[in-house]
């Protein structure tokens, strides 16, 4: 189905729907049927959350995120202000809140601290991707701190709530089933959810399951250069099925009013298995012609192939019991809570080179576009004069056989995270003379153990080489099949894809034969100096007061966090390889303020100050180092940084409207020392001097603390449904918000750099209609452009702005079954990557539009 074949489609459904309600509006004999997990409905009751909230709090209710059509938590909370997603290959995986690094985040789920575990191994990043939204029911974005919350957040701590039994009374199920298509390729979507509950006067239990399955096309070109032009040319091709599951299992005792005792299971996952067809045309190695930012006429240019049929995953099991009690005049909560967070990477890789001269292809390019390049292939064939060469005849297909050097590696790579958290909070209400008081008590201790090792190129095995010892042989180009690659980009020839699949099993029983020849050892796959094991302690303990001084409300108090960090590792010189192990501790007292001030019944004014801190990732702050004597180089991880810390003020008018409806202004200043950044520098001490050999001065390519920072910005939001409109048109209703940022830090070097993540902009905008039975939303997110990695020298990889179109429809048949389409990205949106201008794309990609249809359903 193409672009134009879904939105005409998502049109004609929409004004289909729209016109059956406005029909209903106009026939004073049909009864209003109510949507099931209404727009307005969860809008005012997360509204009411926020505004009896001690701070500054952005909250999605669950029946709101049912009406996006959104698949993980990362693109349910993209709909709330100031908050932008980081996506891969299209699809929703980190979030930004107000521009930040997303190490500033902290996230929790049911109050309970999660420690996120990224791919490669390297970052403390939540995966959101790995959460589906639906069995969410309610996310929350704290944008102020209060003392109960950890201090392991410098913008934004993120809390993701469960559902309880006793949400609803008795017997309770809902559902949905839903299938689709991806534009790109033709691939299925398909959905299923169900939760089922019960809850009679004291005995509640709860079961919930969702599963979300896509086939996807990914569209890829990437692109390097040096000063005369393009290096290389990139085009790849990804096959993907993703997928991300979800169960819940709770169960709660209440035998009175006073206490509560509970259990509850959550087990997460996200899983991808991906084809990978890659091809890259070295052009800066050709044997002769020209190659210039426009175009080029290169003669004899060698290409590689790149196979792989890899699998990623991520997975969170957490598993608390706890219990909430009112004991006289003090109300007592406490948690017990089991963690574990794993992240794997299955990647082995096949590198297939052309062999020679005559084997390469010559070719011509035309960069009009930048981002998509007209290429023509032509043979290569011996030229006038000995050892000369030139262009032969015109190809109308890539030569996917002309590969007799064949390398594999096998990369591979896990990072678990086990944390045990205990956690206590009591409450009680006073006087203060004539001043009603509420004051607020706890502590909590985390104990967590990270270990892994970040994926490393170490063990490169050249096939030739090997497999005649074996009496074995193996060639790429033995698995091209005759199907053509689908792709929405233009190449100026055919490329066949790779049986990846077929290729893999063959080689991993080939890796099987050369292991047991001695010929090969898996142990070798990660680098030691990549290989880490971190254990953290955090004890905590606040204290905090309410006080209602006629129409405000002050909370103020601090928090203590002790922290201690071990750290353990290898470096590697030369091929000696020697443990290293590094101990941090840390005790600070984090302070915060919030205060609140109605104005009027419908007006509240916030103004917050608050404390925070983000500590290293684990990969960056690990022990590991590689040293190059040769190169007088170092490449490792640095265990001696310092946390980044921060001073914070918020301020937020916000004037609560009829129709569940809320405008307001919100503004935030960040100040942060120590800012964290990837550099290279020189060493100045003795920590590398092993072997005798003093190493000061080496190239250090590593993580640096640089100096202060400074993060600043405004955000606009306005909601309502027009309840004062007549007739039909009060279901009309308009959702919007706008935030516009700025930033910047200081380096050791005294250059001044932006954050990587921040947009300068970043728009939410959607228009709904909810009325008989009617429940419609268009919603277009926007973000302006920022810059994604900082290299050594300062000349970082910028994103250029995104833009996603959303069409959400759906129709209640009746009270307890409802209709719903769900049509994702009509903009078809090209994401790129480029260096300096988007003249100079790095990367460009595509995943087409996507659609899916179905059926909700409540008892």
């Amino acid at each position: 189905m193409t672009r134009k074949h879904i939105l005409f489609a998502s049109t004609l459904m929409g004004g289909t729907v729209l016109w059956a309600g406005l029909a209903q509006a106009q026939d004073a004999q049909v009864d209003e049927l109510i949507v099931t997990g209404s727009i307005v409905g969860s809008q005012r009751a997360a509204i009411a959350e926020q505004r009896n909230a001690d701070n500054l709090v952005s909250v999605i209710a669950a029946d709101t995120v049912g009406q996006f059509p959104d698949q993980n938590s990362a693109a349910a909370l993209a709909r709330i202000p100031s908050v932008a997603v980081q996506r891969d290959q299209g699809q929703e995986r980190y979030i930004q809140v107000r521009g930040a690094p997303n190490r500033w985040t902290s996230v929790s789920i049911d109050g309970i601290n999660a420690i996120g575990v990224d791919e490669g191994g390297g970052q403390r990043a939540f995966r959101f991707d790995a959460v589906p939204a639906v069995i969410l029911s309610a996310l929350e974005v704290n944008k102020s701190l209060t003392p109960d919350m950890t201090a392991e957040a410098i913008v934004a701590r993120v809390n993701l709530r469960t559902f309880s039994p006793f949400d609803k009374a008795g017997f309770a199920l809902t559902g949905d089933v839903g299938l689709g298509e991806m534009n790109l390729g033709g691939g299925q979507q398909e959905q299923y959810a169900a939760r089922a509950s019960w809850s009679g006067d004291q005995f509640g239990v709860i079961i919930a399951g969702s599963h979300y399955s896509r086939e996807q096309v990914t569209d890829n070109r990437e692109f390097a250069y040096d000063d005369i032009g393009p290096t290389i040319l990139d085009i790849r091709s990804y096959r993907l099925v993703r997928e991300s599951n979800g169960g819940l299992f709770g169960v709660e005792y209440r035998p009175n009013d006073d206490h509560r005792l509970f259990a509850k299971s959550l087990y997460t996952e996200f899983k991808d298995n991906e084809q990978r067809d890659q091809y890259v045309f070295q052009l800066s190695s050709a044997l002769s012609g020209t190659r210039g930012f426009d175009s080029g006429d290169l003669v004899g240019v060698p290409y590689r192939g790149t196979f792989n049929d890899g699998y990623y995953g991520n997975s969170n099991w957490l598993n608390t019991i706890g219990g909430d009690h009112q004991l006289n005049d003090w109300s007592v909560e406490w948690r017990l809570n089991y963690t574990e967070t794993e992240n794997t990477t299955e990647l082995p890789l096949i590198l297939a080179q052309q062999g020679s001269n005559l084997q390469r292809a010559s070719l011509t390019y035309d960069k009009t576009d930048a981002k998509f390049p007209t290429i023509s292939l032509a043979t290569t064939v011996p030229g006038a004069t000995a050892g000369t060469f030139a262009s032969g005849a015109p190809l109308s297909a890539l030569n996917q056989t002309a590969f007799p050097v064949n390398i594999a590696l096998p990369l591979e790579g896990a990072v678990t995270s086990e944390s045990y958290v205990y956690k206590i909070d009591a409450a009680r209400d006073a006087m203060f003379g004539a001043t009603p008081v509420t004051v607020r008590l706890g502590a909590e201790y985390d104990d967590r153990t990270v270990s892994g090792n970040l994926l490393s190129q170490s063990n490169t095995l050249v096939l030739p080489a090997l497999l005649p010892r074996i009496g074995a042989t193996f060639s790429a180009a033995d698995y091209v099949t005759d199907q053509r690659w689908t792709s929405g980009f233009a190449r100026g020839f055919d490329v066949n894809y790779v049986d990846n699949k077929a290729m893999r099993q063959d080689l991993m029983a080939l890796l099987d034969r050369l292991e047991a020849a001695g010929l090969y050892n898996p142990a070798a796959n990660n680098a030691p100096d990549g290989r880490y094991e971190i254990t953290e302690k955090l004890l905590s303990a606040y204290g905090s007061a309410k006080w209602e001084i006629g129409a405000a409300q002050i909370v103020a108090g601090a928090r203590v966090e002790r922290f201690e960090q071990t750290i353990d590792g290898f470096v590697t010189v030369g091929t000696a390889t020697t443990p290293a192990a590094y101990e941090n501790e840390d005790t600070s007292i984090f302070p915060s303020i919030n205060v609140k001030y109605d104005l009027d019944a419908d007006t509240v004014l916030r103004v917050a100050l608050s404390t925070g801190i983000a500590r290293p990732s684990f990969g960056t702050v690990r022990a590991g180092a590689s040293i190059n004597d040769i190169g007088r180089s170092v490449t490792g991880g640095n265990p001696t940084l310092e946390p980044e810390r921060t001073i914070g003020l918020d301020g937020a008018y916000e004037r609560y409207l009829t129709g569940a409806g809320l405008a307001s202004v919100s503004a935030f200043y960040r100040s942060v020392d120590n800012v964290l950044y990837d550099a290279v520098s020189k060493v100045t001490d003795d920590r590398f001097d092993a072997t005798g050999v003093d190493r000061t001065g080496y190239d250090y390519t590593t993580t640096l603390n640089g100096g202060r920072g400074k993060l600043y910005g405004l955000e606009l939001a306005y909601l309502q449904q027009f309840e004062f409109l007549p007739g039909a048109w009060s279901g009309l209703g308009f959702q919007g918000n706008v935030t516009f940022l700025k930033g910047d830090f200081e380096t050791q070097d005294g250059r001044t750099e932006q954050f990587p993540g921040t947009s300068e902009r970043i728009l939410n905008t959607s228009v709904f209609y909810e009325k008989y039975g009617l429940s419609a939303r268009l919603s277009y997110q926007w973000r302006d452009d920022w810059q994604d990695t900082i290299g050594g020298l300062g000349s970082g990889e910028f994103r250029a702005a995104t833009e996603s179109l959303d069409l959400s429809l759906r129709y209640a048949v009746n009270d307890r079954l409802s209709l719903f389409l769900d049509a994702n990205n009509l903009t078809d949106e090209v994401y790129v990557a480029y260096e300096g201008s988007e003249q100079f794309p790095t990367e460009v990609e595509q995943i087409g539009a996507r659609w899916m249809a179905g059926i909700r359903f409540t008892y």
